[in-house]
């Protein structure tokens, strides 16, 4: 584990003493829980963001498969329970 040197005020020094002593937990412990929430969300913002980018880019696509004819061959591959690596 890597130390952090974090200048607090005296104000957020003590509300972190007694979020610890009501909670149970050592001021550490909640620095560490909110660092590891802090970096879920932004990790999560970032997927969503990148999604929200993706969406509908390939909507203008005319040589792609239909999804019909895709779940048709991938339901034909799950029949197929004779070894081949092959539908045919």
């Amino acid at each position: 584990m890597t130390l952090a040197n974090l200048d607090l005020t005296s104000q957020e020094q003590a509300a972190l003493e007694t979020l610890a002593e009501r909670s149970g937990q050592t001021v550490d412990e909640l620095v560490r829980g909110a660092v590891r929430e802090l970096i879920r969300d932004f990790l999560n913002e970032d997927r969503l963001g990148l999604l929200k980018q993706a969406k509908g880019m390939w909507k203008d696509r005319t040589d792609l498969p239909l999804a019909r004819d895709l779940r048709r061959e991938w339901d034909r591959w799950a029949g197929n329970d004779d070894g081949c690596t092959s539908p045919d």
